[in-house]
């Protein structure tokens, strides 16, 4: 499975967010990537710049590659209603952000980690496809084996975390109980200038 291997802080400051959830950990977050970022003349952007640098930051979001996303923006076009709602709901569904919006793993890309590793039961089978869509009604589970991962039972300790409003937690079963809506989704993203993008 392609996936990006290279440097992850690089990214983040080249859309301005942090993509990976390092917090405090990520500095220069202002300062764009590169050994001259902080003096690099800043041009007015144009909108195909703005719609492409958006295009990009939802794909590095979600850690996906173009011919993926491409397939994504297919299917939602083929959905009624608001294309760039319906996009953001089939990104939204698949099962390595479940795990991470459930609050079982860091960030998206140990969520994909463990979906891959067999760690991840959906309705009591094992799942290992990080893009499986999963459906209202569905049970999210981790296996005997992954909640003895030490990182695991330190995202677990957090009490406090409270999934979306589509997602249910009951220790360490989840359930799909609707379809994310776009107030659900708290990263900044344009959905309207990706679908603009595509639509040239």
């Amino acid at each position: 499975m392609a996936r990006y291997t290279g440097p992850k802080d690089r990214l983040s400051r080249a859309v301005g967010f942090d993509l990976y959830g390092k917090g405090a950990k990520l500095t220069r977050i202002n300062v764009p990537p590169g050994m001259h970022g902080n003096r690099r003349r800043k041009r007015s952007s144009s909108e195909f710049s703005r719609q492409l640098q958006e295009k990009q930051k939802v794909k590095m979001i979600y850690h996906i590659l173009e011919k993926q996303f491409s397939r994504y923006i297919a299917k939602a076009m083929r959905y009624r209603g608001n294309t760039g709602e319906q996009l953001l709901s089939l990104l939204e569904k698949r099962l390595d952000n479940c795990v991470y919006r459930l609050g079982f793993a860091p960030n998206r890309i140990a969520a994909r980690q463990y979906v891959s590793h067999k760690h991840i039961l959906v309705n009591s089978q094992r799942i290992n496809i990080p893009s499986h869509q999963v459906k209202i009604g569905d049970l999210i589970s981790l296996t005997d084996k992954a909640i003895k991962i030490p990182a695991i039972s330190k995202q677990l300790e957090n009490k406090d975390y409270k999934p979306p409003k589509w997602l249910e937690r009951k220790g360490t079963t989840g359930k799909v109980i609707g379809n994310p809506l776009r107030d659900d989704i708290i990263e900044p993203i344009s959905d309207q200038d990706v679908v603009e993008y595509y639509s040239r």
